[in-house]
């Protein structure tokens, strides 16, 4: 990604400037804008994990009901 500095427009809005290699304006576009389309893109590191199956979940369940109704036996 380029790396940009801000400005103010005379208006007063905050502005984001891209450079090039030689340091001339390469793009000029509002703060709000840019910002905008860095909060929507999303980066690789941030996507979703995959869901992990649910079958180690289930047998450790099956395993506390199990566990519990031995005692509930006992118990009687």
């Amino acid at each position: 990604m380029a790396r940009r500095t801000t400005h103010r427009s005379s208006k007063g809005t905050k502005l984001y400037a891209v450079r090039d290699k030689d340091g001339q304006f390469k793009d000029i576009q509002t703060y709000k804008r840019a910002h905008g389309m860095d909060i929507k893109r999303k980066a690789k590191d941030e996507a979703p994990a995959k869901k992990k199956s649910s079958k180690k979940k289930s047998a450790k369940k099956a395993k506390k009901v199990k566990a519990r109704k031995a005692k509930a036996k006992k118990r009687k």
